[in-house]
């Protein structure tokens, strides 16, 4: 596999997490549409929703490792280098990001559901 492209790339995680891949792409499409539209409603971020999404999202980090292991089927003892090491970093911090930016997104919507911008 001399060149890597997107078509190469689309393939192996399809074959790899078959329909839950379109599952996530949606959800995090969705997530980033919400809390967009929750920070432009609302004119910023909010501190303490945004300290209860960070928390949040540090399990949502711990989910993508879970999430990880189980569609390869293997587990951190196969890990056998530093590039294995810094994979399962760069995948633990996406799944962070991820989640703490649903979660934000879960909660400002709530929140204007449930009576316009309130503090926090």
């Amino acid at each position: 596999m001399k060149d890597l492209d997107l078509a190469t790339l689309l393939s192996v995680f399809q074959e790899m997490m078959g329909p839950l891949l379109w599952v996530l792409v949606l959800l995090a499409v969705a997530g980033i549409a919400a809390f967009l539209f929750v920070l432009v409603r609302e004119g910023g971020l909010k501190g303490g929703r945004l300290v209860r999404s960070e928390l949040i999202g540090v399990a949502g980090g711990f989910m993508a490792l879970v999430v990880m292991a189980w569609v390869t089927v293997s587990g951190f003892t196969d890990a056998g280098g530093p590039v294995d090491w810094l994979l399962i970093g760069i995948i633990w911090g996406i799944g962070l990001v991820g989640t703490t930016i649903l979660a934000y997104a879960v909660q400002g919507l709530v929140a204007l559901s449930r009576g316009g911008k309130r503090a926090a």
